[in-house]
């Protein structure tokens, strides 16, 4: 995996208006990092080839993240043929040049590298807004969602205020057009293609409250 990914990253390449180049990001164990647009991004593939490769999307990918925490996890997934993957959008809350930036590197995956069209989307913490509203708008592309304490409710989490500059809205245009941009308002598409959800939340969590997310989601 390490020898995979070091051939990977020594090359710059162009791939249907995508650019790919070296990237830097620390991973906690194998895999290709690289900058997918100037975004970084990562992938990591299991010994075991399965054609098209079932994948995880893994999200909020930031700067330390994924983290050592979620090495036995994602072992449990390499063991059973399944890839994992991601990409850095900054802090976007799932805002529309985030989840623009989702598709094309969405497009990349399945397209260029062999992952399946249906990846299930694990989101953790706010990767759950940025999966969310990619998800809302991507119905027919998801197998599945599952969520560790994920946010669900740009209310909640990280406020409007907060959230309106990843928007380019000012807070009155963020209130008045979060019917069309808060994931738990946006729902229906998903139960329309009955994409199963899986959340795994505590009830004592106050920095993102079950009540405020997974509840709302569940209802």
């Amino acid at each position: 995996l390490i020898l995979m990914g070091t051939l990977f990253i020594g090359w710059n390449t162009v791939v249907e208006g995508q650019e790919i180049t070296q990237g830097d990001k620390q991973l906690p164990m194998a895999g290709e990092s690289f900058q997918f647009n100037g975004h970084d991004a990562f992938l990591i593939i299991p010994e075991k080839k399965i054609n098209p490769m079932p994948w995880v999307w893994y999200a909020p990918t930031l700067k330390n993240l994924p983290g050592r925490e979620e090495v036995w996890m994602f072992e449990r997934f390499l063991e059973e043929g399944i890839a994992i993957a991601g990409i850095d959008v900054g802090e976007s809350y799932g805002s529309p040049k985030g989840t623009e930036t989702y598709g094309d590197f969405y497009q990349y995956l399945t397209a260029d590298r062999g992952l399946s069209q249906e990846p299930v989307l694990l989101a953790r913490s706010r990767g759950g807004l940025m999966l969310y509203n990619w998800a809302v708008i991507n119905p027919a592309k998801v197998k599945a969602i599952a969520g560790i304490y994920p946010v669900c409710n740009l209310i909640s989490y990280p406020g409007l205020e907060r959230a309106k500059s990843a928007y380019g809205l000012t807070s009155e245009e963020m209130r008045e057009k979060l019917p069309l941009i808060n994931p738990i308002d946006r729902l229906s598409n998903l139960a329309d293609h009955r994409v199963p959800i899986l959340h795994l939340h505590g009830d004592q969590d106050s920095i993102v409250p079950l009540e405020a997310n997974s509840a709302i989601v569940q209802q």
